[in-house]
């Protein structure tokens, strides 16, 4: 099994070291614009935030995958996680904002004891669409993941699973030996309860990251793909793909360079820049809560440690009026949520 780079106390743990990375070499060098000065030649610059409307948070690292790309550089040796101090913090925030959507994540956020609790009590304050991004081999990790299903069909839970690729062997490889036939087996648990189903209400989403140095193609037509293997090989079903965009930080970071793909990727999504996708990037109607409750733009900031250009830097200091209209913060990792079609964690975004 791949340990973290926390684990193997790698330099590239050091969120640091990373926008080092991202700020030197061929970016300091002139050889590729920086993201600020690209988004300035087309009166982009500086990102501001908008009204918020999705909590993004992190409720752990802790998760039962170690998959070769991960930006978060979760894993079974990741101990943080979120307390239920720090969950009732953003509940107070719920109430006070009017948020509609929370979006929950890891590591494998179901890992987190508190998890159900969570989500009990956020409906009770007003939100209307719960996401769990689920890597969906947790639902049968252990006995006491098994009725996972059941919960997020009693929540109405929009789940947004985690699926490389139809086949076994690329799925694996990113992911780890088993995961494949475990996320099928997953798949058609959830397919069984109506989720995924035409027509249903039970909201099954399946995310697509490359496997390599390269760009995610279309979304449309890999959705097609997608649907049409799963349905033949398997009989499984869903409702969208997102095709998501890696971006160059943390465990991705890591293989680029151990790769020696580092330069040619940053020049693939620098090449790749897509202006009118900037408008609608994700950091702009959504906040991110680390496990311990800072704030940050986004999840990817949240891993870089690039806090909200704000007075409130955290969920107990929350105030609407210092963070709506702030400056985001950006460094070169965000060419990847402006490459081509735009990617977010809802997928593209043009």
């Amino acid at each position: 099994m791949i340990k973290s780079l926390h684990k193997r106390e790698s330099e590239l743990a050091n969120s640091k070291r990373q926008l080092e990375i991202l700020s030197n070499g061929i970016f300091q060098s002139g050889d590729l614009p920086k993201f600020a000065d690209r988004i300035a030649e087309t009166n982009q610059f500086p990102l501001k935030a908008k009204k918020l409307e999705i909590l993004q948070v992190n409720v752990g690292y802790m998760c039962n995958q170690v998959c070769s790309h991960c930006h978060v550089d979760a894993g079974p040796d990741r101990k943080e996680i979120m307390t239920r101090e720090t969950m009732q913090q953003i509940l107070s925030v719920i109430e006070k904002t009017g948020a509609h959507t929370l979006d929950l994540t890891g590591g494998a956020p179901e890992m987190n004891p508190d998890f159900r609790w969570f989500v009990e009590e956020a409906s009770k304050v007003g939100i209307k669409d719960f996401i769990v991004r689920s890597n969906l081999t947790i639902i049968r990790a252990n006995k006491k993941y098994y009725d996972l299903p059941e919960f997020f069909k009693k929540h109405n839970i929009h789940v947004v699973s985690s699926m490389p690729h139809w086949t076994k062997g690329k799925t694996d490889k990113q992911r780890g030996d088993g995961v494949f036939d475990k996320s099928i087996k997953a798949l058609e648990e959830l397919n069984a309860i109506g989720y995924g189903m035409p027509g249903s209400p039970l909201k099954l989403d399946l995310v697509y990251n490359p496997s390599g140095a390269f760009l995610p193609g279309d979304q449309a037509s890999m959705e097609k793909d997608f649907k049409k293997a799963l349905m033949e090989d398997f009989g499984i079903q869903f409702h969208n793909l997102f095709a998501i965009t890696n971006l160059p930080i943390s465990r991705f970071l890591d293989y680029l360079i151990a790769s020696e793909n580092y330069e040619d990727y940053m020049y693939a999504l620098v090449e790749a820049y897509n202006p009118s996708a900037v408008k609608n990037v994700m950091c702009t109607n959504t906040l991110s809560v680390s496990w311990d409750g800072y704030l940050f733009d986004c999840d990817f900031n949240q891993m870089l440690q690039l806090p909200v250009n704000s007075k409130a830097k955290h969920i107990s200091a929350f105030e609407t009026e210092l963070l709506e209209g702030r400056t985001i913060a950006i460094s070169q990792h965000c060419y990847g949520c402006t490459a081509g079609a735009g990617s977010s964690c809802q997928g593209s975004v043009t």
